[in-house]
Protein backbone atom coordinates (compact mmCIF):
# COMPACT_ATOMS: atom_id res chain seq x y z
CA UNK A 1 0.00 0.00 0.00
CA UNK A 2 1.46 3.19 -1.17
CA UNK A 3 2.12 5.89 1.43
CA UNK A 4 -0.09 8.73 0.74
CA UNK A 5 1.89 11.92 -0.25
CA UNK A 6 3.12 14.31 2.03
CA UNK A 7 2.93 17.50 0.82
CA UNK A 8 5.07 20.65 2.92
CA UNK A 9 2.95 23.24 4.84
CA UNK A 10 4.81 25.90 2.94
CA UNK A 11 3.24 27.44 0.38
CA UNK A 12 4.83 27.68 -3.09
CA UNK A 13 5.55 31.23 -4.59
CA UNK A 14 4.03 31.97 -8.14
CA UNK A 15 7.15 34.22 -9.73
CA UNK A 16 6.24 35.45 -12.76
CA UNK A 17 8.25 37.13 -15.63
CA UNK A 18 9.98 40.49 -14.15
CA UNK A 19 9.05 43.77 -16.07
CA UNK A 20 11.37 45.92 -17.66
CA UNK A 21 11.35 47.87 -15.00
CA UNK A 22 13.00 44.70 -12.54
CA UNK A 23 9.51 44.63 -10.64
CA UNK A 24 8.48 40.96 -9.58
CA UNK A 25 4.50 40.50 -9.66
CA UNK A 26 2.52 38.44 -7.05
CA UNK A 27 -0.43 36.83 -7.07
CA UNK A 28 -3.21 39.16 -5.44
CA UNK A 29 -3.17 36.83 -2.25
CA UNK A 30 0.54 37.67 -1.58
CA UNK A 31 -0.36 38.69 1.55
CA UNK A 32 -1.23 34.91 2.83
CA UNK A 33 1.45 33.20 1.09
CA UNK A 34 4.29 35.15 1.88
CA UNK A 35 6.69 33.65 4.51
CA UNK A 36 9.78 35.56 6.18
CA UNK A 37 12.00 33.56 4.00
CA UNK A 38 10.45 34.87 0.43
CA UNK A 39 10.43 38.11 1.97
CA UNK A 40 13.74 38.37 2.82
CA UNK A 41 14.36 36.80 -0.77
CA UNK A 42 12.77 39.89 -2.33
CA UNK A 43 14.09 42.28 0.20
CA UNK A 44 17.74 41.48 -1.15
CA UNK A 45 16.68 41.72 -4.99
CA UNK A 46 14.72 44.71 -4.74
CA UNK A 47 17.73 46.20 -2.76
CA UNK A 48 20.28 44.76 -5.96
CA UNK A 49 18.15 46.62 -8.60
CA UNK A 50 19.99 49.14 -10.68
CA UNK A 51 18.27 52.07 -11.49
CA UNK A 52 17.89 52.95 -15.17
CA UNK A 53 19.21 55.98 -16.11
CA UNK A 54 18.25 57.79 -19.09
CA UNK A 55 20.22 59.52 -21.29
CA UNK A 56 20.03 64.02 -21.39
CA UNK A 57 19.03 65.38 -24.46
CA UNK A 58 21.14 67.50 -25.94
CA UNK A 59 19.82 71.32 -26.16
CA UNK A 60 19.79 72.94 -29.48
CA UNK A 61 22.23 75.46 -30.93
CA UNK A 62 18.82 77.50 -31.43
CA UNK A 63 17.87 77.40 -28.02
CA UNK A 64 21.64 78.35 -26.61
CA UNK A 65 21.54 81.34 -29.49
CA UNK A 66 17.92 82.76 -28.43
CA UNK A 67 19.28 82.43 -23.57
CA UNK A 68 22.28 84.04 -25.29
CA UNK A 69 20.86 87.00 -27.21
CA UNK A 70 17.88 87.41 -24.50
CA UNK A 71 20.49 87.79 -21.63
CA UNK A 72 22.65 90.43 -23.58
CA UNK A 73 19.00 92.50 -24.13
CA UNK A 74 18.42 91.76 -20.53
CA UNK A 75 22.02 93.40 -19.55
CA UNK A 76 21.77 96.31 -21.77
CA UNK A 77 18.53 97.32 -20.50
CA UNK A 78 19.47 96.96 -16.89
CA UNK A 79 22.64 98.95 -17.48
CA UNK A 80 20.74 101.52 -19.70
CA UNK A 81 18.44 102.30 -16.74
CA UNK A 82 21.18 102.65 -14.25
CA UNK A 83 22.50 105.44 -16.22
CA UNK A 84 19.07 106.93 -17.12
CA UNK A 85 18.84 107.09 -13.42
CA UNK A 86 22.64 108.50 -12.46
CA UNK A 87 22.08 110.96 -15.29
CA UNK A 88 18.53 112.46 -13.78
CA UNK A 89 20.02 112.57 -10.20
CA UNK A 90 23.25 114.65 -11.86
CA UNK A 91 21.11 116.83 -13.07
CA UNK A 92 17.70 117.16 -11.62
CA UNK A 93 15.72 118.21 -14.74
CA UNK A 94 12.92 121.05 -13.72
CA UNK A 95 9.86 121.72 -15.56
CA UNK A 96 9.81 124.99 -17.53
CA UNK A 97 7.51 128.16 -16.02
CA UNK A 98 4.82 129.60 -17.37
CA UNK A 99 4.11 133.48 -15.42
CA UNK A 100 2.41 136.38 -16.72
CA UNK A 101 4.62 139.36 -17.35
CA UNK A 102 2.03 141.66 -17.29
CA UNK A 103 -1.28 142.35 -18.72
CA UNK A 104 -4.27 144.85 -20.42
CA UNK A 105 -7.45 144.98 -21.07
CA UNK A 106 -8.45 147.32 -23.85
CA UNK A 107 -12.07 146.97 -24.21
CA UNK A 108 -15.33 145.19 -23.17
CA UNK A 109 -18.66 145.27 -25.51
CA UNK A 110 -21.75 143.72 -24.54
CA UNK A 111 -23.90 142.93 -28.26
CA UNK A 112 -26.90 140.85 -25.89
CA UNK A 113 -28.03 138.02 -26.29
CA UNK A 114 -25.81 137.45 -29.16
CA UNK A 115 -21.86 137.74 -28.07
CA UNK A 116 -19.68 139.65 -25.40
CA UNK A 117 -16.74 141.12 -27.22
CA UNK A 118 -13.03 141.79 -25.91
CA UNK A 119 -10.01 142.79 -26.34
CA UNK A 120 -7.26 141.49 -24.01
CA UNK A 121 -2.99 141.70 -24.43
CA UNK A 122 -1.17 139.52 -22.39
CA UNK A 123 2.84 139.53 -22.01
CA UNK A 124 3.81 135.73 -21.11
CA UNK A 125 7.00 135.16 -19.48
CA UNK A 126 8.04 131.36 -20.81
CA UNK A 127 11.38 130.36 -18.77
CA UNK A 128 13.73 127.43 -18.56
CA UNK A 129 15.17 126.80 -14.96
CA UNK A 130 17.28 124.02 -15.77
CA UNK A 131 20.87 125.09 -15.67
CA UNK A 132 22.26 122.21 -17.85
CA UNK A 133 19.33 121.55 -20.21
CA UNK A 134 17.88 122.37 -23.57
CA UNK A 135 14.31 122.51 -23.91
CA UNK A 136 12.13 123.05 -26.66
CA UNK A 137 7.98 124.02 -27.23
CA UNK A 138 7.51 121.94 -30.02
CA UNK A 139 3.33 123.18 -29.40
CA UNK A 140 1.72 125.78 -27.35
CA UNK A 141 -1.73 126.82 -27.58
CA UNK A 142 -3.40 129.91 -24.94
CA UNK A 143 -6.76 129.85 -24.35
CA UNK A 144 -8.29 132.68 -22.59
CA UNK A 145 -11.62 132.17 -20.05
CA UNK A 146 -14.00 134.40 -18.10
CA UNK A 147 -15.84 132.47 -15.57
CA UNK A 148 -14.82 128.96 -17.01
CA UNK A 149 -15.77 130.02 -20.44
CA UNK A 150 -13.88 130.11 -23.61
CA UNK A 151 -13.49 133.49 -24.80
CA UNK A 152 -10.44 133.57 -27.01
CA UNK A 153 -7.48 131.04 -27.98
CA UNK A 154 -4.08 131.34 -30.12
CA UNK A 155 -1.69 129.11 -31.25
CA UNK A 156 2.11 130.02 -30.96
CA UNK A 157 5.12 129.18 -33.06
CA UNK A 158 7.16 127.11 -31.42
CA UNK A 159 10.51 127.71 -30.17
CA UNK A 160 13.66 126.58 -28.48
CA UNK A 161 15.26 127.47 -24.80
CA UNK A 162 18.92 127.66 -23.76
CA UNK A 163 19.98 126.19 -19.89
CA UNK A 164 18.57 129.56 -18.07
CA UNK A 165 16.70 131.04 -20.59
CA UNK A 166 13.55 133.40 -20.35
CA UNK A 167 11.34 134.19 -22.97
CA UNK A 168 8.69 137.47 -23.14
CA UNK A 169 5.94 136.08 -25.63
CA UNK A 170 3.04 138.89 -26.77
CA UNK A 171 -0.31 137.25 -26.71
CA UNK A 172 -3.23 139.60 -28.42
CA UNK A 173 -6.15 138.03 -28.04
CA UNK A 174 -10.14 139.16 -28.74
CA UNK A 175 -12.18 137.03 -26.76
CA UNK A 176 -15.58 136.50 -28.08
CA UNK A 177 -18.24 134.86 -25.98
CA UNK A 178 -21.52 133.71 -27.90
CA UNK A 179 -24.53 133.70 -26.70
CA UNK A 180 -23.39 133.43 -23.18
CA UNK A 181 -25.22 132.85 -20.15
CA UNK A 182 -27.37 135.73 -18.85
CA UNK A 183 -25.35 135.03 -15.65
CA UNK A 184 -22.34 135.79 -17.15
CA UNK A 185 -23.35 138.57 -18.53
CA UNK A 186 -24.43 139.48 -15.47
CA UNK A 187 -21.04 139.25 -13.35
CA UNK A 188 -19.33 140.71 -16.11
CA UNK A 189 -20.49 144.07 -15.97
CA UNK A 190 -20.68 143.65 -12.04
CA UNK A 191 -16.90 142.91 -12.28
CA UNK A 192 -16.37 146.39 -14.84
CA UNK A 193 -18.17 148.64 -12.78
CA UNK A 194 -15.97 147.63 -9.78
CA UNK A 195 -12.99 148.13 -12.28
CA UNK A 196 -11.99 144.46 -11.20
CA UNK A 197 -12.14 141.81 -14.08
CA UNK A 198 -10.94 138.59 -13.47
CA UNK A 199 -10.04 136.23 -16.54
CA UNK A 200 -7.87 132.78 -16.59
CA UNK A 201 -5.38 132.39 -19.14
CA UNK A 202 -4.62 128.51 -19.82
CA UNK A 203 -1.44 127.41 -21.78
CA UNK A 204 -0.90 123.80 -23.15
CA UNK A 205 2.63 123.23 -24.38
CA UNK A 206 4.41 120.08 -25.44
CA UNK A 207 7.90 119.98 -24.45
CA UNK A 208 10.88 118.14 -25.69
CA UNK A 209 14.33 117.73 -23.54
CA UNK A 210 17.60 116.45 -24.63
CA UNK A 211 20.03 115.32 -22.20
CA UNK A 212 23.06 113.98 -24.14
CA UNK A 213 22.24 111.14 -26.26
CA UNK A 214 18.69 111.07 -24.04
CA UNK A 215 15.21 113.01 -25.44
CA UNK A 216 12.15 112.72 -24.13
CA UNK A 217 8.97 114.64 -24.48
CA UNK A 218 6.00 115.18 -22.21
CA UNK A 219 2.85 117.94 -21.92
CA UNK A 220 2.89 120.90 -19.55
CA UNK A 221 -0.09 122.81 -18.20
CA UNK A 222 0.31 126.55 -17.32
CA UNK A 223 -2.77 128.19 -15.58
CA UNK A 224 -2.34 132.36 -14.90
CA UNK A 225 -5.81 133.96 -13.11
CA UNK A 226 -5.82 137.38 -14.01
CA UNK A 227 -6.78 140.52 -12.30
CA UNK A 228 -7.09 143.57 -14.13
CA UNK A 229 -8.46 146.97 -14.03
CA UNK A 230 -11.92 147.95 -16.26
CA UNK A 231 -11.12 149.21 -20.03
CA UNK A 232 -10.29 151.01 -22.33
CA UNK A 233 -6.87 151.50 -20.35
CA UNK A 234 -7.49 148.17 -17.88
CA UNK A 235 -4.06 147.05 -16.40
CA UNK A 236 -2.95 144.12 -14.43
CA UNK A 237 -3.51 144.38 -10.38
CA UNK A 238 -2.72 140.80 -9.03
CA UNK A 239 -2.13 137.48 -10.75
CA UNK A 240 -1.12 133.92 -9.52
CA UNK A 241 0.10 131.43 -11.90
CA UNK A 242 0.80 127.68 -12.02
CA UNK A 243 2.83 125.28 -13.97
CA UNK A 244 2.27 121.29 -13.81
CA UNK A 245 2.70 118.70 -15.88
Amino acid sequence: MDSPTQTTDSPTIKQSKLSPLYQIVLPKNHHQNLTPDSLLYISKFRSNEKPILRHPRKTKPIVWCAAIICMIISILIIFSGIATLIVFLAVQPRNPAFDAASASLGAITFNPPQSINGDVTIVANISNPNKKLSVRFEYLFIELYFSENLAASQLLQPFSQKPGESRLVTIHLLSSLMYPPPSVAMELQQQEQRNRVVFTVRGTFKVKVKMGSIRYSYWLHGECQLEMTSPPNGVLITRSCRTKR
